[in-house]
């Protein structure tokens, strides 16, 4: 019994798979397409242990094509190469039907390995089928990426999983010869991560640790038996991205539980304290900005600490910055000053700097108008004159909306007394 259970379980056909109806359900994106034979080049888009491997090697044997597979970890680009003039020839006078290339983890394959495919794909000598944990936004080349089609697999589901241990108890050769009652199953979903195949290691581990045929696995015998749950992180692929993005979401979202909450995974999964810092430090301006110009001082000052510190210590800082800045007043009206104004200039290109705020250095310059009239602010009352700062063409135009804050409140009223027959405030 040198196979593992995963390998011994893994679905032969359509109907034995579990999962993915939104692609091989009746209705599924990819049903029809399988039926008929008619397969376009795609990439699988999901977590691991999903079946992205196992729906590769259906799809071939029910489309009756033949299959090649590479991995992207052993694999050069002499390798795919090969492959590739291998399927140019292996039709011959069998099949009309060009063959599948299968290449695991596509996103390992640098740039060069992902060209040597193009021509193979758009020449139709293979139908590539890549499968990757990664967004393949990111991490596949947009040549190759605009030849496929992306089709995204879910995270099974607990009826999912649980029905995998089902059938592993039922029909497994080795294992449906025990009496096992599966009384729990929380322990065993959680230590997978919603990965199948970690899912059934694992459960095998613990059937064959037994010493009887007969057995009830319960959450604490899980737990007893496998000790080490590592945390499902990657620090550079999808689970990166998510993570982060809830993170920044809490504490825009003035949530400072979640925002610690997240925080610890990024922690456990061993993510870039700098990473971390940086992306306070940008939330700091465009979250929080002038509602309270402190936080982008915390932020930085947060950034030095753990660049000179690092971990463990890191932790505390960052959950005091991270609890700090979710508490803080909000206000994203300098970001959105600065998106409104770049896209003023996209509109109106390159226009002429007033010639009274102009710098006047030479003669000429001056002779020629540059500086002239203009309004010296501190040689006036108040140290404020009216005086227009911004082309002609676009003159009078408000970028800046201070927020509903109290600081901003504040920044209101003073442009109001300053500009109340200028600007719109």
């Amino acid at each position: 019994m040198n196979e593992p259970l995963a390998e011994r379980l893994r679905p032969k056909t359509l109907d034995d798979y579990i999962s993915q109806t939104h692609l091989i359900g009746e209705q599924g994106a990819l049903t029809k397409q399988i039926k008929q034979g008619l397969i376009p080049s795609m990439i699988f888009w999901g977590p691991p242990g999903i079946g992205k491997t196992t729906l590769a090697n259906i799809i071939a044997s029910e489309s009756g094509r033949p299959f090649y597979t590479l991995s992207a970890i052993s694999s050069g680009v002499k390798d795919v190469r090969d492959i590739i003039e291998k399927a140019k020839t292996s039709g011959g006078l069998f099949t009309t039907k060009n063959p599948i290339l299968f290449i695991d983890e596509i996103h390992r394959f640098s740039k060069s390995q992902q060209d040597s495919l193009l021509q193979a794909v758009e020449k139709g000598w293979v139908t590539l089928i890549g499968a990757t944990t990664e967004n393949p936004s990111f991490e596949v080349i947009p040549a190759l990426l605009s030849r496929c089609q992306v089709y995204v697999l879910n995270s099974f589901s607990k009826s999912d999983l649980e029905a995998l241990l089902k059938r592993a108890i039922e029909k497994d050769e080795y294992i449906s010869k025990k009496s096992i009652k599966l009384k729990e199953t929380e322990a065993l979903l959680r230590l997978s991560g919603g990965d199948a195949r970690k899912l059934l290691n694992i459960f095998e581990l613990i059937v064959n640790s037994e010493t009887s045929d007969k057995m009830t696995i319960t959450n604490e015998s899980v737990l007893q038996k496998v000790q080490n749950n590592t945390v499902r992180y990657d620090k550079t692929g999808e689970q990166h991205y998510d993570i982060i993005s809830a993170f920044i979401k809490s504490i825009r979202g003035s949530d400072p539980n979640a925002a610690v909450y997240w925080l610890a995974r990024m922690i456990e999964g061993g993510e870039d304290v700098k990473f971390i810092a940086r992306r306070l430090l940008i939330l700091a301006s465009e979250d929080i900005g002038n509602a309270n110009p402190t936080a982008l001082i915390m932020a930085n000052n947060t950034f030095q600490a753990v660049s000179i510190i690092g971990y463990p210590e890191s932790r505390i800082i960052l959950s005091q910055c991270a609890s700090y800045l979710a508490c803080s007043p909000k206000s994203n009206a300098a970001y959105e000053a600065i998106n409104v104004a770049q896209q003023l200039v996209k509109n109106t290109g390159d226009l002429s700097v007033p010639l009274g705020i102009r710098n006047a250095p030479t003669k000429l310059m001056k002779e020629l108008g540059y500086g002239e009239d203009y309004k010296y602010a501190h040689g006036y009352e108040n140290n404020f004159a009216t005086q227009e700062f911004l082309p002609d063409e676009i003159k009078n135009t408000t970028l800046y909306n201070p927020g509903q804050n109290s600081r901003e409140n504040a920044h209101r009223d003073f442009l109001k007394q300053r500009w109340k027959d200028k600007y719109n405030y």
